[in-house]
Order: structure tokens, then sequence, then C-alpha cells
């Protein structure tokens, strides 16, 4: 390592607020996204179920509980509007009847193509001051900083707070 390289390295580094700024930017974030996506008559939460059973269709909801991090109740809870929206179908497993399967409607797979539009829009306002080299630069940080934490790429945090309050 060079001695420039060096220069930080295990010793403090002058206060910039960085985790105060990523935290406000990702409220503002998500408060934009929120209102786009409301326009369609979807949540974040349900982008990102709708999302998940469409990388992975015929998954179980106990599969998905666990790529979640949460009680299978909680699914069930994220799943019914879905459902009552007919954007999602519940089959019942060939291979275990227990398990419900989850596939996606062609009506959600309109949604989702809509959303998409929304998504590029929305990232395309947000880092619109960064070029494009800026833009990878920052992309590869934030992932770097997120896998040093384990946080799943495309999942969320915020569904293990979902209904946190309310009886499983």
């Amino acid at each position: 390592m060079a001695e420039s390289e060096q220069e930080g390295v295990g010793q403090a580094r002058p206060m910039r607020a960085v985790a105060f700024q990523l935290a406000q930017l990702g409220a503002h974030a998500s408060q934009r996204f929120t209102e786009r996506i409301a326009e369609i008559g979807l949540t974040p939460p349900e982008v990102g179920i709708l999302r998940m059973i469409a990388a992975e269709p015929g998954r179980s909801q106990r599969a998905l509980a666990a790529e979640l991090g949460v009680v299978p109740s909680r699914v069930v809870a994220l799943i019914d509007p879905l459902d009552r929206k007919g954007l999602i179908e519940r089959r019942r497993s060939v291979t275990d009847r227990r398990n419900h399967e989850l596939h996606l409607t062609p009506a959600a797979r309109e949604a989702l193509a809509r959303v998409a539009k929304v998504a590029v829009a929305h990232e395309t306002e947000l880092t619109a001051e960064l070029s494009d080299a800026e833009y990878r630069q920052f992309a590869d940080l934030l992932a770097r900083l997120a896998a040093a934490r384990d946080l799943s790429p495309g999942v969320h945090p915020g569904y293990r707070m979902l209904g946190a309050n309310s009886p499983s």
C-alpha cells in the first residue's frame, strides 16, 4: 500500500456527516419513488414482492418469508393485498400440497413494466448531477458498503419492520 493510501487507514476521518446524508438522500428517494408508483396503485413493499416473485415464479410463501427475513405469517399480510388486486395467484404445489406457489398474473407483469419505466426515470432524476463515471463509482461504492454489512441485494431491510407492532 502506498504511503498516500495508508493515510486515513486506522485513523479517525474528519466528520462529514456521510451517514446522515445517506439517510437524508435515502428518505428523499424513498418518498419520491412512493409518490411515483402510487400512480400505478402500488406501494414499495408490493413492488418488491412482485419483483421477487417475477425473479422466481412458483416460489413458496415460506421461501419468500425466508428470503425477506420475516415469519411466514407476515408474508401472508404482504401477499393478500396483491391477491385482492389480481396481481398474484396462489397455486397449490404439486410436489407438496401444504405449500402455495406464487405466480404473477398478466396484470402484474403489465404493472411491473410500468414500474420499470418509473424506476429508470426516478434514478435518472436522482443522479442527474453525476457524470457516467461518477455514477458507476457511486454505485460501486454503495454496493461495497451494502455487501460489507451483509445486506441482501434487492431485498429492502424494511420488510422486517412491516407490521412489527401487529400480532403475527
